[in-house]
């Protein structure tokens, strides 16, 4: 059946706000030229969206030639603000944009321990107090009055009734605090909550190295160990939201089994930032110097071994990796494996080369692996593209 006016009107609407968004300022006569619509369609919708605030004119075109010169239509960016956490153990940092996603502001801020002797961490409420804090600074310094919305990638499992954060492996307890939190304190805003692995696994298809791939599994190297997998375009939670949940993976080579408290005896104790460095000691490699604040320390050790020439140790580490990527595909033959996070970044392509070599070596499964090209940034503009997504979603849903 034909649609009916009312939604014609509106996949036009989102049709020509999706174009302005992607191409940037645009005419009618290149707005028309882009949709396929009639001259007089394009008229209205941009009369209509004009009425509601969505699009402006922000210049004109034709100086170069005779006759009028044309209006070119923009989207009002600063009709919303948006704003985009990364929530690490010991680290936060937050973006404020524009809703094109444009950067206004950014800031990061440690979570240190507050008793370098004693290592007693920050307490829950002063944890989640200097979070929200930091956020609040950032909006002021980007002249957002009022955010719109709230994206949030943080660790653990994504409740996929709820949308709350649960603990899968000893997180801080702030961590499960800050929505709340910021939900109370920004009532305006709607907060929205994901798991870090799967939004920097948004990034890496948007904007990164799986941008030619509807299929695959990006596996998260950084202090932990995690996965995301995306099949046919979407990121699966799976049915209790651990789907990815990679460090509880039991793999030969720990000694031990991981339990339902613990992932010390699973894929993590192989491939987590302290077992690299572990691996990097029996080889006779420590890391040199010190990488930025989010940076695990075995991103270091890893760019140092590169330097170096050391290939006995990257052929182990790539050998550690090939496990839990081998468990993955022979479950899910995704086609294509990305080395995620400060480590597969770190490792680059002679990392990921080596552990496709071993992976081949594992499995009968074509399986290509890349290097993540975001690394730990992913996160952040994972969660960003999510947040601005949603917003544009009930922004540009069609008035009645």
């Amino acid at each position: 059946m034909p649609a009916s006016p009312s939604t014609a009107r509106a996949i036009n609407d989102r049709l020509a706000l999706r174009l302005l968004q992607d191409e940037g300022p645009l005419t009618a006569g290149q707005l028309k030229e882009l949709t396929g619509l009639s001259r007089p369609t394009v008229a209205d919708l941009v009369e209509r969206l004009q009425g509601s605030g969505l699009i402006r004119v922000v210049g004109e075109t034709g100086a170069d030639r005779r006759g009028p010169n044309a209006r070119l239509y923009g989207i009002v960016a600063d009709q919303a603000h948006l704003a985009a956490l990364d929530v690490r153990t010991s680290s936060v940092s937050v973006v404020v944009t524009d809703l094109l996603g444009v950067p206004l502001a950014e800031a990061s801020l440690p979570m240190r321990a507050d008793d370098p002797a004693t290592g007693t961490s920050t307490g829950t409420e002063p944890a989640v107090e200097r979070a929200a804090a930091l956020l609040e600074r950032t909006a002021r310094r980007a002249g957002a009055t009022r955010l719109h919305s709230v994206g949030i990638g943080a660790p653990g499992l994504i409740d996929p009734v709820t949308g709350e954060l649960r603990d899968s492996a000893k997180l801080p307890a702030w961590h499960r605090r800050l929505v709340p939190v910021l939900q109370q304190r920004l009532p305006a805003a709607t907060v929205h909550v994901e798991n870090e692995t799967n939004v920097a696994a948004v990034a890496e298809q948007r904007e990164g190295v799986a941008r030619d791939r509807d299929t695959f599994v990006l596996l998260w190297l950084g202090h932990g160990v995690g996965a995301a997998v995306v099949l046919d375009g979407r990121p699966r939670r799976g049915a209790s939201g651990g789907a990815g949940e990679i460090g509880f993976l039991p793999v030969p080579g720990t000694g031990t089994l991981p339990s339902a408290t613990g992932c010390e005896g699973g894929f993590h104790a192989l491939a987590g930032s302290a077992a690299i460095l572990a691996l990097a000691g029996e080889h006779g490699l420590a890391a040199a110097g010190d990488g930025p604040v989010q940076e695990p320390p075995g991103a270091v050790v890893v760019r140092g071994a590169l330097a170096a020439g050391a290939g006995v140790f990257l052929d182990a580490l790539a050998e550690r990796i090939a496990l839990g990527a081998a468990a993955v595909t022979a479950v899910l033959d995704p086609g294509c494996v990305v080395l995620g996070g400060e480590i597969g970044h770190a490792g680059g392509p002679a990392l990921a080369a080596r552990v496709e070599a071993r992976l081949t070596a594992l499995s009968p499964l074509r399986t290509e692996v890349r290097a993540s090209t975001l690394g730990g940034a992913a996160v952040l503009r994972g969660a960003l593209l999510t947040v601005r997504d949603k917003a544009q979603d009930e922004l540009f849903a069609p008035t009645r």
